[in-house]
Order: structure tokens, then C-alpha cells, then sequence
């Protein structure tokens, strides 16, 4: 009974929309919701690198096959660049693998003691351990799907469309999904951002819609039509350069949702609010 009240309390918070971005709340909110069935964590704090936030966890369904090669799913969290842990996304993890994908969420460093291109740096090297290591774990490193969040969405759509960061391991990436994602947001009007981006000596290439060109993956953008942290505009904005360009992309707007519970909504206890999760499903099993 205290745990459903618990889980009432959170849910109300956050659809009254006053849920704050922090890493401890997430990580309550990880803990109080249920987490579905048929997938499992397998892996935890495996490092990618020598920092402390240079780590990743993975998940896998809990039926996979030894010689199972599963789509990845590669989740990014949010949090203004400057907050968000992986503790916090293992409802996350559990809702893609069950649904037959291994699914992989690191971490990356943060600022203030982070700053671009570090996150970026994490990202790609998150990516570069997958396509090396995730074939032993059921999954298929030549077919990798990006999901981020927010910040997370901003650092999936550099991955994805600035050809610099992977190399050789940009042709790995099947497509990529952004979850209000900032792609556009110069001039660095807001502490997050100026956290973030004040050091780097070209603003310009800190931007994911500079990107956009003929032959980036696949890209399916999701916004809140009232997200006031990250406007829409963002991912009508992207979308619009990606077809110009050629690129297949879907722009799906959800009416009456914010930042936060077009995320939340991959836990089972929120997503018959917003369809955020069989939309991501969808098209993952689609691009190829």
C-alpha cells in the first residue's frame, strides 16, 4: 500500500509538471515504478573508459539465445548536461529489452567539470565498446539504434549526423531516435547551456542541426507540443533539414505533453499516457 502511495505521489508531481530534472528524483522514480518483465540486467558499471563516468550498464530479454543477434538500443539520458545517472533508467532498460533488444545505457561526464566535446567524446566511445563487445552479450554491433533524451538526444544527433565522432563505426548506426532534443539553440542563453558550450572555440560545430545532410541515418524526432524546457521548434526545425536533405525522418508531436513525461512515459505505469515507447519500438524494427 505505501509503495502504490509512494508511486501515486511521483506520478502526480510529474503530471502536474513540476517535477524537477535531478538525478536523485529519476533514480526514486526508477525505484517506485514496476519494470516489465522478460528482461534483465546483465551487466553493470562496465567501463568504457578511465573515468568514474565513463561507464555503461546493459540489458538484455531474458529468453535471448547464445547465438541471438538482437538489435541494440543505445540510451542517452538527459539532464542539461550538467545532471543524470544510469541508476535512474533501469525502467528504461527493462522496457526496451522485453521487447527483444539489448539495450545499453551509459553514463558520460558531466559539467562543470565536463565540457563539450567531452559527453560527446563519451558517446562515441560508448558506441566504439558496443560494436566491440556487445556480439558475446546476444546483440548485433552492425545494427545500432541511438535513443536520447534531451541532453542525451542532443549528443545522439552530433553521433549521428557529424560524421568526426564515429568513423568507421557511423555505418553501424541504423537510425536514431530524439526525445525533445535541443539541436538548434544558439546563442548560449541559459546556464545549462553556457555550462556546457562556453569553452568550445567553434560554437557552431556544438550544434546538431549544422549536420544535417544527404546520407545520415535514419531519425525519428518526438516532442511535447508544451515542452517549455526544450521548444518544439527544435525537432520541427531538424526535421525539416533532414527531408530537405533527402534523409528518411519522422517528426511525431505529442499534444498536451511536456519535457519529462515523453520520457517517463517508457515505465509501465505512464506510458498509456503517450505512446513515446511503441513509437521508438516501431521504429526500430523498421530501419535497417
Amino acid at each position: 500500500m505505501l509503495r502504490t502511495i509512494l508511486i501515486a505521489i511521483v506520478l502526480l508531481v510529474i503530471a502536474a509538471g513540476v517535477y524537477a530534472y535531478t538525478a536523485d528524483r529519476l533514480i526514486l522514480f526508477n525505484r517506485l515504478v514496476p519494470k516489465d518483465a522478460g528482461a534483465e540486467r546483465v551487466d553493470t558499471n562496465i567501463a568504457f573508459g578511465d573515468g568514474p563516468r565513463q561507464q555503461l550498464d546493459v540489458y538484455a530479454p531474458s529468453d535471448r539465445e547464445p547465438d541471438d543477434a538482437l538489435p541494440v538500443i543505445v540510451f542517452i539520458h538527459g539532464g542539461g548536461w550538467r545532471a543524470g545517472d544510469k541508476a535512474g533508467y533501469e525502467f528504461a532498460g527493462h522496457a526496451f529489452s522485453s521487447r527483444g533488444f539489448v539495450t545499453v545505457i551509459p553514463n558520460y561526464r558531466l559539467s562543470p567539470d565536463g565540457h563539450f566535446p567531452d559527453f560527446v567524446e563519451d558517446g562515441a566511445a560508448a558506441i566504439r565498446w558496443v560494436r566491440e563487445n556487445i556480439a558475446e552479450r546476444g546483440g548485433d554491433p552492425d545494427r545500432i539504434i541511438m535513443v536520447g533524451h534531451s541532453a542525451g538526444a542532443h549528443i545522439a544527433g552530433l553521433l549521428a549526423m557529424d560524421e568526426s565522432w564515429l568513423g568507421e563505426h557511423r555505418a553501424a548506426i541504423a537510425g536514431w531516435v530524439g526525445m525533445a532534443g535541443p539541436y538548434d539553440f544558439l546563442p548560449l542563453d541559459s546556464a545549462s547551456t553556457r555550462g556546457a558550450f562556453s569553452r568550445a572555440p567553434d560554437l557552431a560545430a556544438t550544434q546538431p542541426i549544422n549536420f544535417a545532410g544527404e546520407g545520415d541515418p535514419p531519425a525519428l524526432l518526438l516532442h511535447g507540443s508544451i515542452d517549455d524546457t526544450v521548444a518544439p521548434r527544435h525537432s520541427s526545425g531538424l526535421a525539416a533539414r533532414l527531408e530537405a536533405a533527402g534523409v528518411p525522418v519522422r517528426h511525431i508531436e505529442y499534444d498536451g505533453i511536456g519535457h519529462i513525461k515523453i520520457m517517463t512515459a517508457l515505465s509501465r505505469w505512464t506510458r498509456s499516457s503517450v505512446p513515446s515507447l511503441a513509437d521508438i519500438e516501431a521504429f526500430a524494427r523498421e530501419v535497417r
